[in-house]
C-alpha cells in the first residue's frame, strides 16, 4: 500500500479557462469570484468631479474634517503635530480654548454617528465611563468654551437624528450633556489627516489621499492609528475586536472626500475571522501556503521588503491588493518600529500606485484579542470599481472586473516610476522580490 494514499493536493484558487474566464476561490472565506473576458479589460472608473477652481477663502474649511473647523467634530482625544524643526509630537486631551493653538497633522476624534453607541455598551454590558475618562469629561465641560462646543455638536447630532427644535428645548442642558457621553468614552473613533487637498492645490480634483502623503507622514498616520487601537481596547474591556478601515471617496462609503481612518469597537470577532480561524486550526501555516506562497508560485507578488509583502489578491468581490506583515508578532501594537514602518511603507506605496481617483477601502485584519491562535497582520486594499448586482445576489458568485494578473500589471509599472521619483520607499518590486517560501513568521509567535 502506498504511503501517499492519504495525500490531498492543494486546491487551485485561480483557474483560467480556455475562453479567458478566470475563476477564483478565496482560501479563507470560500468566496467564489469570476473575471470574464471583456469586462476585465474595462478601464478603472474614476470618481473625481469636473475641475473647479478652489476659492482661497475656503482654505481649511472644505468639510467638517478640515483644519479650520475643529469645532464641528466632538472633542478630540489626541492629535499629532509637527514642529518647525521636523520633530513630531503627540498631544492628548487638548482643551477647547487651545484647539487652534497648533495645527494637527492627524487628529483622533469620536465619530459623531457611532456604529455602536455609548448606549449600546452601557445598556447591554453596564459599561460606565472609566474614572480617567470621566475626569476628562468634567474638565472639558468646566470650560465655557468646552461646554459650548459640546452642546453645539450634540445639538447638531440630535437634529440630524430627527429631533425638532421644540424637543431640543424641552430636553434641557443637562440631558443634552448626558447624550454627549459617547463623545468622551465611546468606542468609535476617527483618525483625520490634516489636508483635504494637496498643498498648493488649485482645483477640487487635487485631493489629498494616503498616496499623496510622504512616506514619513504615512508612517505617523499608521503609528497613530495603532496607538489609538491600544487606547480603545484599554478603555472598553468588553470589546473583543476593533474594526479598522479607511473609506476613500463616496463610492467606497466615505461621508467626506477627506482622508480618514475609522476604528470601531465590537463585541464579536466577526464571521470572516471566525471562518479564517477554523481554517487556521486545521492548517496553522495556511497564511503562508494559501497566501504569499501561492501568490509567489503564480507570479502575483507585486512588491516586497524585509518586513512586508504585497500581492494581487484572489477570491475577493473587488479587485484587491493584499499586504502582509512578515513579523512574528500577530498584533500591530507589538510590532517593532522598523516592522511597523515596513508595513506602512508598503501600504503607502500601494495607495500611491492606485491613485486618488480610484475609490477604495483599506481594511486591517489581525488576531482578535481573545484568541491564542497566531496569525499575521494583513491589510486589504480593495478597489471599489464595480457594483454588486442581481447575478451576484442570486448565485453568490461575484463578478470581479479585474483579475489578479491584471492588477499586478497595472500596479508594477507605476511602482517603478514612483520609486524612481523617490515618492515611495525603496521597496523591491516584481521580479526583484525574493519570494522565499514561508516568509511570514507569525507562527514563531514572539508575543502572545
Amino acid at each position: 500500500m502506498s504511503s501517499l494514499s492519504g495525500y490531498q493536493r492543494e486546491p487551485e484558487f485561480v483557474t483560467e479557462l480556455k475562453d479567458g474566464t478566470i475563476k477564483q476561490l478565496n482560501p479563507f472565506s470560500g468566496t467564489e469570484v469570476w473575471t470574464v473576458p471583456g469586462r476585465g479589460n474595462r478601464p478603472l472608473v474614476t470618481n473625481l468631479p469636473p475641475p473647479v477652481p478652489l476659492a482661497p477663502a475656503e482654505h481649511g474649511r472644505h468639510c467638517a474634517f478640515c483644519e479650520r473647523r475643529y469645532l464641528d467634530t466632538p472633542p478630540e482625544k489626541s492629535r499629532v503635530i509637527r514642529h518647525d524643526d521636523g520633530n513630531w509630537e503627540t498631544r492628548y486631551r487638548v482643551d477647547a480654548p487651545e484647539l487652534f493653538d497648533t495645527v494637527a497633522e492627524f487628529r483622533r476624534v469620536p465619530n459623531l454617528f457611532e456604529i455602536l453607541s455609548y448606549d449600546y455598551w452601557h445598556l447591554n454590558y453596564g459599561y460606565e465611563l472609566p474614572e480617567r475618562v470621566q475626569a476628562r469629561r468634567t474638565a472639558y465641560l468646566a470650560s465655557p468654551a468646552g461646554r459650548e462646543h459640546v452642546l453645539s455638536v450634540v445639538t447638531a447630532k440630535l437634529k440630524a437624528g430627527g429631533r425638532t427644535d421644540a424637543e431640543l428645548d424641552a430636553m434641557g442642558t443637562e440631558a443634552k450633556l448626558e447624550a454627549a457621553s459617547g463623545f468622551f468614552g465611546g468606542g468609535h473613533d476617527v483618525i483625520i489627516a490634516r489636508r483635504h487637498f494637496v498643498d498648493g492645490a488649485t482645483d477640487n480634483t487635487q485631493l489629498a489621499g494616503s498616496g499623496t502623503l510622504s512616506a514619513d507622514e504615512h508612517y505617523r498616520f499608521t503609528d497613530f492609528t495603532v496607538e489609538s487601537m491600544t487606547a480603545l481596547f484599554g478603555t472598553n474591556r468588553y470589546a473583543r475586536y476593533l474594526a479598522v478601515f479607511q473609506n476613500w471617496l463616496r463610492p467606497a462609503g466615505a461621508s467626506f472626500d477627506h482622508l480618514h481612518k475609522q476604528l470601531v469597537a465590537i463585541d464579536e470577532r466577526g464571521v470572516q475571522h471566525e471562518q479564517a480561524m477554523q481554517r487556521l486550526q486545521l492548517n496553522p501555516n495556511i497564511y503562508n501556503e494559501f497566501g504569499v506562497n501561492y501568490a509567489a508560485y503564480h507570479n502575483l507578488v507585486i512588491a516586497e521588503s524585509d518586513h512586508a509583502i504585497a500581492f494581487a489578491g484572489f477570491g475577493h468581490r473587488y479587485p484587491t491588493i493584499e499586504i502582509y506583515s512578515k513579523s512574528e508578532a500577530p498584533d500591530p501594537w507589538h510590532h517593532t518600529p522598523d516592522e511597523l514602518r515596513g508595513m506602512s511603507d508598503m501600504i503607502h506605496a500601494m495607495h500611491a500606485a492606485t491613485g486618488v481617483d480610484v475609490p477604495c477601502n483599506e481594511e486591517w485584519h489581525y488576531r482578535p484579542v481573545d484568541s491564542d491562535l497566531p496569525m499575521p497582520w494583513r491589510v486589504m486594499l480593495k478597489w471599489r470599481t464595480s457594483t454588486v448586482a442581481g447575478f451576484e445576489g442570486a448565485t453568490k458568485i461575484y463578478l470581479n472586473t479585474i483579475g489578479p494578473t491584471a492588477i499586478r500589471d497595472r500596479i508594477v509599472p507605476k511602482l517603478f516610476a514612483l520609486r524612481d521619483e523617490r515618492r515611495i520607499a525603496g521597496i523591491r518590486i516584481a521580479t526583484e522580490c525574493a519570494c522565499r517560501p514561508n516568509s511570514l513568521q507569525y507562527r514563531a509567535n514572539r508575543t502572545s
